[in-house]
């Protein structure tokens, strides 16, 4: 682009004021940049601040406090397992050498965080929790603090805007106030824009089966951040692998997800026929694509006394006594009595609890491949103790984890692999890292990672 009369300039200007552009900021403030921090929507936090709040982080003091034995390989393993090696292997490594190191990082911050829990793709517990949205206060109030943050919310950024020779991004051109501004990133630009489950025409592009899907997001997730790399020639990756994230309460809306995982702690997921379905240790989005596929699209998560006692009060996806307690579970003392409930056919659900708790005192295989609660972690449990609960549940559209194409220096790259100068992305935007699949946690943990390695590589180069 020829000269440009620029309204405002800093070292990085970031777009997006959620998990991972708020990681890249305070990253960047350490070594003394100054930052812009662009946000469209009058709040921050964005889809991160609606989440469940889970980091997947391995070898960490929580875990050995309670002998879980995790480390680099493992995660390694976990990751690359889950995403069916379609993931970029070079990613997956990048993420597992920084995670212990950004959990420390994230800790200095006062981000507080609970107790390991086993979840989707785990072979060991390691969705470390938190509340999303008292993690986005606290980074938020610790961006304030350092000086040299400026964050502009309801400030959307529209366009990237290249140097005079046409090769490297020098700066983006917003919207402020009902007018165009143009602000100069003299190190860099860092898109951390989320996703784009908000944007019917990109998901009918690219996810026709998730269109009509329920979503619950951040409502600026229509797309902006990676139509504006799209517009600079950035490529694009896993595209083809969007899910919807199964255990969503039918009736939860649109402003906040009712997401439970008794199926992580010993449930059997049925249809509406009273069978089961799929192998329920696969991660949430697996079990999605095979619920999408049953009458209906619904399927009901059935479980005991046992699995309710496994409750973890706080943790949304785990707190069964409070979903309870809400009205979002049924129950009935026998099992006869919760099919009726559900209007299933009793006897073919019992004949169904009957066979899988035979086929775990026999210890003969499970028909469906089911050997453990989550991935290769925890023994399977019969459910035999009154009363029974059913949680009804579909497919709801979290996030679209894919997009913009990067290298492990977070650089984005165009349609031929080659690195656009001055452009990086973190969060959720970028593609590459999960592949095929979704391992818990590695959302969250994936935007802290990458959003400090984009600032760090941005002020580096």
């Amino acid at each position: 682009m020829a000269y440009m009369d620029w309204d405002l300039e800093a070292d990085l200007v970031i777009v997006g004021a959620g998990l991972a552009g708020y990681c890249a900021a305070l990253e960047a403030a350490e070594s003394n940049a100054r930052v812009l921090l662009l946000e469209k929507m009058r709040d921050v936090g964005g889809t991160s601040g609606m989440s469940g709040g889970l980091f997947a982080f391995a070898g960490t003091d929580l875990q050995r406090e309670r002998g879980i034995d995790d480390g680099e390989e493992r995660l390694y393993d976990d990751l690359r397992k889950v995403g069916n090696c379609a993931n970029d292997d070079a990613l997956v490594r990048i993420y597992v050498k920084h995670q212990l190191d950004t959990y420390h990082w994230l800790r200095n911050k006062r981000v507080q965080f609970g107790p390991p829990e086993a979840s989707g793709g785990q072979s060991v517990p390691r969705s470390h929790t938190t509340n999303s949205a008292a993690v986005i206060q606290t980074l938020a109030a610790c961006a304030r603090d350092a000086g040299a943050i400026t964050c502009m919310t309801e400030t959307p950024a529209r366009r990237l805007v290249r140097d005079a020779g046409g090769e490297r991004v020098s700066g983006v051109l917003a919207m402020r106030e009902g007018r165009e501004i143009a602000i100069r990133a003299k190190r860099g630009v860092i898109l951390a824009a989320g996703g784009f489950s908000r944007n019917q025409k990109l998901l009918e592009c690219f996810a026709p089966l998730q269109v009509g899907v329920n979503t619950v997001c951040g409502k600026g997730s229509t797309g902006d951040g990676l139509l504006m790399a799209w517009k600079v020639g950035a490529g694009l990756r896993d595209m083809a692998y969007i899910k919807s994230t199964f255990g969503n309460h039918p009736d939860a809306g649109s402003e906040r997800h009712r997401i439970l995982f008794p199926v992580y702690r010993g449930a059997v997921a049925v249809n509406r026929h009273g069978r089961r379905f799929v192998n329920e240790s696969l991660s949430y989005k697996a079990l999605g694509d095979v619920c999408a596929m049953q009458p209906g699209a619904i399927a009901y998560q059935i479980f005991d006394q046992t699995v309710m006692d496994q409750s973890s009060p706080g943790v949304v996806t785990f707190d069964f006594e409070e979903a309870l307690q809400t009205g979002y579970l049924l129950t009935a003392e026998t099992v006869a009595d919760l099919a009726h409930k559900i209007d299933i056919d009793p006897q073919t659900l019992g004949d169904t609890i009957e066979r899988y708790n035979g086929n775990i005192a026999r210890g003969v295989a499970d028909e469906l491949g089911r050997a453990t609660l989550s991935n290769a972690f925890g023994s399977l449990v019969k459910l035999e103790r009154p009363p029974y609960y059913a949680s009804p549940s579909v497919n709801v559209m979290l996030g679209t984890y894919c997009g913009i194409t990067i290298d492990a220096r977070a650089q984005v790259l165009d349609v031929f692999d080659q690195p656009i100068a001055g452009l990086y992305a973190a969060g959720e935007i970028h593609g590459g890292f999960h592949g095929a699949a979704y391992m818990t946690g590695s959302g969250l943990g994936k935007a802290a990672v990458f959003g400090r390695l984009a600032a760090a590589e941005a002020l580096r180069s």
